[in-house]
């Protein structure tokens, strides 16, 4: 860990970023250029064409506080920009106003596609992790409102980036959206007020899962010869910990956001457990991504409650995708069967049956266009909005555990944010022709986590 002199606390750190009421208490500020007539477009481009920016998108286009146009994209991969134009020129209608001169390819498409954009209008960045503080700052000086995916930040120095470079945001009266949708879904809103209410008393214990099969990029084998290291890392970013985090910040931060938000705090420090019981796949191609298959996290609250998490990705065993929390009177369901899923209800007691059940929620709109529908209109209200002081605590909080796992040892916030290993220094430098931030030996085998011999960084 970091032995640095100056080191921030997490005290300190939710002072300064405002803890879980960032958006609440941040004074009103007249940024440049907001749209505050229902009528007037506003112009959005999409950096990070993947599955997630096409669905964020398209979100913005359809969401129900005043139009939303999107007139520019931009990837480093010509395919996945042209798989999710034709997807979203089929969704979107006229609403999708991307000519091939507002189509831009490269490293530094970001600018490109920002530069198409006036003050005020809105950016989404849905690049893998390691990329956003750099976005992020180019949204900034452009004067651009911003919507960004989770993980917000990979390690300690990025976060400690993103921290500084959203005063800036906030000075400018800019609105950010973070795609944590558990806090946009209205049964776990409704959730949270019962348990602050003390449906089901105090918070003795929290539990989350989400363990299944393979999913998304998270194993990977040997790359082809015919791509770059760098290609395929960022094409397969949740294999790659200085890419995504790995599956444990990209899969399990929802659970984790959703029941500290449940608690209104944010875990002081965890231990873990975690291995790879896999080497190979079921063809017998030997698996080179860093991520262990399974993880075991007990989190430790400044009231010592505990928070457990369980992660699993494994071919055939058994599954389970779903959130608790246990109090002195009784239990709550946050997430059902997924990330955030309903209904979510509470019971009496700690069996939950359909006799001891108290309360169900019945809303079934969609989180993922409900942040929309609220950025929008922050936007148009001229309203203070920011979630990236949430959005960095969840992401240091998974990262927390992360690193309690691959390396062994018990890891504290204040030790996670002041961590002074920096998995991609040279992120907001890559082109096509670099190395990447991490590459394989002579047998295309890329460095692993090794607990309790590396323990002082995961490779």
């Amino acid at each position: 860990m970091s032995k640095a002199k100056n080191l921030t606390s997490r005290r300190q750190f939710l002072q300064a970023t405002g803890g879980l009421a960032v958006g609440s208490i941040m004074p009103r500020i007249a940024n440049a250029g907001y749209h505050n007539d229902v009528n007037d477009e506003i112009r959005v481009a999409l950096v990070g064409c993947g599955g997630r920016g096409s669905g964020a998108a398209l979100n913005a286009i359809k969401n129900t506080s005043g139009p939303c146009r999107l007139v520019a994209m931009a990837d480093v991969f010509e395919d996945r920009l042209d798989a999710s134009f034709s997807s979203l020129a089929a969704s979107g209608g006229d609403a999708v106003d991307v000519p091939d001169d507002r189509k831009f390819l490269g490293f530094d498409a970001y600018k490109q596609a920002m530069d198409e954009l006036r003050p005020g209008d809105v950016v989404i960045l849905t690049t893998p992790p390691a990329f956003r503080w750099v976005h992020y700052s180019y949204a900034i000086e452009k004067k651009l409102n911003v919507f960004m995916e989770k993980p917000v930040t990979v390690d300690g120095p990025s976060s400690r980036k993103m921290l500084e470079l959203n005063k800036k945001a906030i000075a400018a009266g800019l609105k950010v959206g973070v795609g944590l949708m558990s806090r946009h879904t209205i049964g776990l809103q409704e959730l949270h007020a019962r348990i602050q209410d003390g449906e089901i008393g105090d918070i003795t214990m929290m539990r989350g899962y989400r363990m299944h099969g393979p999913a998304a990029t998270s194993q990977s084998t040997k790359k082809p010869p015919t791509m770059t290291d760098l290609e395929y890392q960022i094409r397969r970013f949740h294999s790659f910990i200085w890419a995504s985090g790995g599956c444990f910040n990209d899969f399990y931060i929802h659970h984790i956001d959703h029941l500290c938000w449940m608690k209104n705090a944010w875990p002081i420090k965890a231990q873990a457990l975690g291995g790879k019981h896999y080497k190979e796949n079921r063809n017998g191609e030997a698996f080179v991504d860093q991520n262990f298959d399974s993880y075991a996290v007990e989190y430790t609250f400044e009231d010592g409650t505990k928070f457990l998490f369980d992660g699993r990705i494994v071919d055939g065993a058994w599954g389970h995708f779903s959130s608790y929390v246990h109090g002195t009177k009784g239990v709550a369901i946050a997430a059902r069967a997924g990330d955030f899923s309903g209904p979510q209800a509470t019971h009496k007691g700690h069996v939950i049956s359909s006799e001891t059940e108290i309360w169900r929620s019945k809303d079934r709109s969609n989180p993922y266009q409900n942040e929309w529908n609220v950025l929008v209109q922050k936007i148009r209200d001229n309203e203070p909005h920011n979630e990236v002081e949430t959005g960095i605590n969840a992401t240091l909080t998974s990262t927390m555990g992360r690193f309690a796992a691959h390396t062994g040892q018990e890891v504290t916030f204040d030790q996670m944010l002041n961590h002074d290993v920096e998995l991609a220094p040279q992120v907001a430098d890559l082109m096509y022709s670099s190395d990447a931030p991490v590459m394989p030996d002579e047998d295309g085998f890329y460095p692993v986590p090794k607990p309790g011999i590396l323990t002082d960084r995961e490779y």
